[in-house]
Order: C-alpha cells, then structure tokens, then sequence
C-alpha cells in the first residue's frame, strides 16, 4: 500500500511537469525504480508509459479547448511520430544505444545554451509556414523525435517542444500543447508492445495514471493562466535537470 502511494504521488507530479513543458519522466521513472528495486526494467517502463499516457491524452484535451492546435500539421506528425516510436523500439532490439546516451547531455546543453542565448526564442507565436510544407517539417520532427523516444527516450517532450520553437516558429505554449499530442502517441507506440509483452502492472498503472491525469489538469491550467514566458522558464529548469540527470548517467555511474 505504501508503495502505491508512492507511486500515485510521483504520478501527481510528473504529470504537473509533464503537462507544462514534457520531462515527468525525471520524476516518475526513478521513483519506480527506487520503490520497486526487484521488478524486471520493461515492467516499469511498461508500467510508467501506462499512466503517462493518460495524463498527456488529457493534456492534450485541454490544451485543444483554450488553445488554436495547428491540427492540419499535427495530425500526419502524430502519425509519423507513432510510426518512428516503433521502429525506434523495434531498432533497440538490434543495436545498443551507448554512443547516443553519452552524447545526449551535450545536445541538451547545446539547446539550453542556444534558448538561454535566444532571449526572445518562443515568446511570440508566430507561425512560419502553411500548408503542406508545415506539415511536411511537423511529420520530419514526429518521425526523427518519435524514432529517438523508442530507441530511448530521455527528454522526448524537450526536444519536441524545442524543435516546434525552433524550426515551426511556435510560441513556448503552442509548442508545449503541440509536443503533447505527439507525446500521446509515442507513448501508445510504446505502451502497445510493452503490453504484448506483458511487461505492465496495470493494477498500478490505473491508480498512476489517475493521479497523473490530476497533475496534468493542474500543470495544464497553470501554463494557460500564464502563457508562453512561464513555459520557456519551466522549459530551461527541466532541460537543466536532463542535462544533469543524463550527464551522470551516462558519465559517472
């Protein structure tokens, strides 16, 4: 029991943060690992995709009420993303993702550097392309983001969100609501072959993704009473934690 409400509880949060700007992951996944240290690695990822995929649905939702989704671009993106979360899951299987996990903190730092450097990155949303040439750039970042978050994953929301700035010209909050139907489907990309491989507690995953749903509602409502400015700050705290979080992982463990 105690143990569950652990869970619920890192669920809560993780899906407050994962609502703002993405990263719940850094909260959610080591707190599975730390409650659960006997359980097979898959089982808690599995287990972890089960109830994040609630709270980034919601979101999603949510976001699609109070803000213009540009879903004529996003629509083929979630398609391209879900389609390169399996082959990145399926790529896994065959080749090991060690050369990647120790240059992931230096491209974190390389983003944070350039939106730090960017003092006016992302606070207007101001569109730079229409039509098929937006969707064309919105399915490349689904499909190359949607490749990396089944081949491994850390920072997937991050990059999203980046990248639509960046690239697409969306403001911190269009960016972060478009990165979170995105998110949805790569983590039902991943939730199903988690599942058919029986790797996911569900009894503990209903329980999470209540809690994470109640997190989301909160970060969601928190991001839309404050815009663009509050989630380019919560973009650089949770970027600045991955850069940690990875650079350890990969450098000093």
């Amino acid at each position: 029991m105690t143990e569950m409400f652990i869970a619920a509880l890192a669920s809560l949060m993780a899906g407050f943060v994962d609502a703002i700007v993405g990263g719940g992951g850094l909260i959610l996944v080591p707190a599975l690992f730390g409650t659960f240290p006997q359980a097979a690695p898959a089982t808690l990822f599995g287990t972890n995709k089960g109830a994040a995929i609630w709270g980034t649905a919601w979101a999603t939702l949510q976001y699609a009420k109070r803000v213009q989704l540009r879903w004529s671009a996003l629509a083929p993106a979630a398609l391209a993303a879900l389609a390169g979360s399996f082959a990145g899951a399926w790529t896994v299987t065959l080749i090991r993702a060690d050369g990647l996990r120790k240059a992931l903190p230096l491209v974190l730092l390389a983003v944070l550097i350039y939106t730090l450097a960017r003092k006016d990155l992302g606070r207007e949303h101001a569109p730079r392309h229409e039509g098929r040439r937006e969707a064309g750039l919105a399915s490349a970042i689904g499909l190359v983001i949607g490749f990396y978050d089944g081949f491994f994953g850390p920072g997937t929301g991050s990059f999203f969100v980046f990248l639509f700035v960046r690239l697409l010209g969306y403001d911190f909050l269009h960016a972060s609501a478009s990165a979170k139907l995105l998110n949805t489907a790569t983590n039902a990309a991943a939730l199903v072959l988690f599942a058919a491989k029986g790797h996911v507690w569900w009894h503990l995953a209903a329980v999470m993704a209540v809690a994470n749903i109640a997190g989301s509602l909160l970060g969601t409502r928190l991001a839309l009473a404050r815009g663009a400015g509050f989630v380019r700050g919560v973009f650089v705290l949770v970027v600045s934690a991955l850069i940690l979080k990875t650079g350890w992982d990969a450098f000093v463990r």
